[in-house]
């Protein structure tokens, strides 16, 4: 079974958003695992965004990279540019793959224009995750 790692700076929102949508697709085809250079926790609003397309991530816990650092991950994916500049090497053969989604919890104005943010963040990676599961684990 392939082992993917979703890397963001805090493990708070677009690796957990990613996490969901990973392991929906993937199925037992893979174990997804998501962490961040730091841990900020869980953000209410991806859990909520998560919610409305029918994916609960609110059992999701924020963690530290170090704490997977002895797994042999087969593809490790960073979703923003610090994690990929900052991403400690692992002693593994893991395919590396980046994409910097924007950062939904540093969206500004309103209540619904921060709900707008969150929801088109969330629908990138979802796009995201779907192609890479079928291009990398559903064979």
């Amino acid at each position: 079974m392939k082992k993917v790692l979703v890397l963001c700076t805090g493990n708070s929102c677009r690796s957990q958003i990613a996490h969901g949508y990973l392991k929906t697709f993937a199925g037992d085809k893979a174990e997804i695992y998501s962490a961040g250079i730091e841990t900020h926790g869980v953000n209410p609003k991806a859990i909520l965004t998560m919610q409305e397309d029918g994916i609960d991530i609110s059992l999701h816990t924020s963690n530290n990279i170090n704490e997977y650092r002895d797994i042999d991950f087969d593809y490790i994916i960073t979703v923003c540019d610090h994690a990929k500049e900052v991403c400690p090497f692992f002693h593994s053969n893991a395919q590396l793959f980046h994409y910097n989604f924007p950062d939904p919890a540093k969206a500004k104005g309103s209540e619904e224009e921060i709900k707008r943010a969150f929801e088109y963040v969330r629908e990138m990676i979802k796009k995201y995750c779907m192609d890479f599961v079928k291009d990398y684990l559903v064979y």
